[in-house]
């Protein structure tokens, strides 16, 4: 266990968590060591092992603060009014802005999860938990009129699609070429594009 208070230690494993944010921002998972992660904080490689004990516990905490900062954006969603009409677009603008949280979904969360031990994953369960609660929550303050079956289609419809969106929507000029190469059809979109399209179906049902 680190020692300090449990103050001292979240602040630790705060530094340590936006170390590897920054990282991950210009390389790929893959190329990031503890020893890198460790150099961008004010503690050394060894006392970075207090607090974590592998590269994808690090990570998959980096993940839980972005599922919590998704939710905080979905819980202020729900409580503003928003026209049917704009609902999607809205939706979709919360999740453009959480790029990083895309990005690790769509390529490393599987690896992240089974390097973890089971302490560090469920404590990132609970904050993914919370991020389907808060869909949930939106579901419901603005299609009030549906029902509990609905919402939980639309969070095992929409969850899974999570997975595809970065690669949809980040695509390099080298796999350009190769579509182009290739003869695959491949129209740009952005993020919010792409996800405002998947809400607008998802929820063209649903009573209000």
């Amino acid at each position: 266990m680190p020692k300090g208070s449990p103050e001292l230690v979240a602040a630790r494993r705060a530094e340590i968590v936006e170390a590897c944010a920054r990282l991950y921002d210009s390389l790929p998972f893959g190329d990031i060591t503890i020893g890198m992660i460790g150099a961008g904080t004010t503690l050394s490689r060894a006392s970075v092992y207090n607090y974590f004990r592998t590269k994808e516990e690090i990570f998959l905490a980096l993940l839980g603060r972005e599922y919590e900062a998704w939710t905080a954006d979905l819980d202020a969603l729900a409580a503003r009014p928003v026209p049917r009409e704009e609902f999607a677009d809205a939706f979709a603008a919360v999740l453009q802005k959480r790029g990083r949280l895309l990005k690790l979904v769509s390529m490393n969360l599987y690896d992240m999860e089974a390097g973890s031990s089971v302490e560090e994953l469920t404590e990132f369960k609970r904050r993914y938990n919370a991020s389907i609660r808060a869909v949930l929550g939106v579901l419901r303050a603005h299609f009030p009129a549906s029902m509990e079956e609905d919402g939980q289609e639309f969070v095992y419809s929409f969850f899974p699609f999570l997975f595809g969106v970065y690669p949809y929507t980040s695509v390099t000029p080298k796999q350009a070429e190769a579509m182009r190469r290739a003869g695959v059809a491949y129209r740009e979109y952005s993020p919010r594009e792409i996800v405002r399209l998947a809400v607008e179906k998802l929820t063209a049902a649903l009573p209000r």
